[in-house]
C-alpha cells in the first residue's frame, strides 16, 4: 500500500467535516492537504517547488544541500522554497533533515464556472 497524500482545494467547512467524520467514526482518513482555492494552491506549489517535492517524495530525510543538488539549483533559492513548503505544512523538519513523508501525491480539485 502506497502512502499517498491528496493535495486539493477545500473550504474550511469541508476540512472540518473530514475531521468530524474521522472523530466520530474512529477511522483513519487518507492524508489530505487542503488549500482555500486554486490560486493559493498554485501560489504555494510553484513549478520549482513541485520539483523539490518530486525529489523528496519517498526519499526520507534530506539535508538542504542534498535537495539543492537533486534539483540542480543553488542552495539559497532552494532554502527559500523549502522554508515556504515548511511554513505551508507540506514538508516536515527534524534533526535528520527535511522530510516529505509520503510516497506519492494525488492532486484533486474541480474547476467550475465563475
Amino acid at each position: 500500500m502506497t502512502n499517498t497524500v491528496t493535495i486539493g482545494v477545500a473550504s474550511r467547512a469541508e476540512i472540518n467535516a473530514r475531521f468530524m467524520r474521522a472523530m466520530t467514526t474512529g477511522e483513519r482518513t487518507a492524508p489530505f492537504i487542503g488549500f482555500v482555492d486554486e490560486r493559493a494552491l498554485w501560489r504555494t506549489l510553484t513549478p520549482l517547488r513541485w520539483d523539490i517535492l518530486k525529489v523528496m517524495t519517498g526519499a526520507g530525510p534530506l539535508a538542504l544541500r542534498e535537495i539543492a543538488r537533486r534539483v540542480a539549483r543553488d542552495v539559497r533559492g532552494v532554502h527559500t522554497d523549502v522554508h515556504s513548503l515548511l511554513a505551508a505544512g507540506l514538508i516536515e523538519r527534524d534533526e535528520a533533515g527535511f522530510r516529505f513523508p509520503y510516497d506519492a501525491v494525488h492532486v484533486d480539485f474541480i474547476l467550475t464556472a465563475a
